[in-house]
């Protein structure tokens, strides 16, 4: 995989791609704080940049029975497509927190989120550009599906 990694004493507004990163992180920080994470205080919050520059954020929503939650990453892109269906997903940053403040390295979306982000990029017929947001680090990954490199896609569904 081919990350290119930013350091945030550039505060990323170095060229237009990286002063969307910078809006992007902050509103991701922001969803993060709000986050509902009683139980594992661990905050996630995300947020997509769409083709027709509307931004949504979401962020984990635990409950008790953990696998009755969902993660930031999945609750921002399923707002999206139901909110802007024919709108494309271009950006997405996902930044996490705990009660010590941000990590110093980027979180990763688990497999569950992965799949739907690899799904949101065939669907819309395009790419998402990935930030991976730390203190001290942050990766951008040029779409979903080099985070998951053999994965299954519609196609998969078809006997061949």
């Amino acid at each position: 995989m081919d990350y290119k990694q930013i350091s945030f004493e550039m505060r990323l507004a170095d060229t237009d791609a990286d002063a969307t990163a910078q809006m992007l992180l902050d509103k991701a920080t922001e969803a993060a704080r709000r986050a509902y994470a009683p139980y594992s205080r661990f905050r996630v919050g995300a947020a997509a940049l769409l083709s027709d520059g509307t931004v949504v954020t979401g962020n984990n929503q635990e409950n008790a029975a953990y696998p009755s939650g969902l993660c930031a990453e999945r609750v921002t892109v399923f707002y999206a497509n139901s909110r802007y269906p024919d709108t494309a997903i271009t950006h997405l940053l996902i930044v996490a927190e705990t009660d010590e403040g941000l990590l110093r390295q980027p979180v990763t979306p688990c497999g569950a989120c992965r799949q739907v982000l690899i799904e949101t990029e065939k669907r819309q017929a395009s790419p998402i550009r990935i930030y991976l947001a730390g203190r001290d680090t942050v990766w951008c990954i040029a779409s979903a599906a080099e985070l998951m490199p053999l994965s299954f896609v519609p196609e998969s569904l078809v006997n061949q």
